[in-house]
């Protein structure tokens, strides 16, 4: 084999295997891949405190390691307005954000 051969086979497969890379990372999920599902028993006391916080709706969303907090929930209100509830490893809420309006203080409703 020639060494041009060479240096071209070694390029398409650093090329392919970039690629298939890529493809992974897209499929896996977002840029940080922080998004994981809050577990199941966890869930469930998340989910109340939030739904107190926003005055009911349905849990639409759950998350654990958020940026804002350790868990966010997603909150679907009846009117079809979102909130996202951000709450400590107690489930104390400790803000939220809604329809692209920030909460600092944690009173959104």
């Amino acid at each position: 084999m020639t060494r041009k051969l060479k240096g071209t086979l070694i390029a398409a497969t650093i090329v392919i295997l970039g690629g298939a890379g890529a493809g992974i990372a897209v499929a896996t999920g977002d840029d940080d891949g922080s998004d994981k599902p809050i577990p199941r028993d966890a869930r469930d006391r998340a989910s109340a405190a939030a739904l107190n916080h926003t005055g009911g709706g349905r849990v639409t969303e759950t998350e654990v390691g958020d940026e804002e907090g350790y868990y966010e929930v997603e909150v679907t209100r009846d009117d079809g307005s979102q909130v996202d509830v951000h709450l400590d490893r107690d489930f104390n809420v400790l803000g939220a954000e809604g329809d692209g309006q920030d909460d600092a203080e944690g009173e959104e409703r």
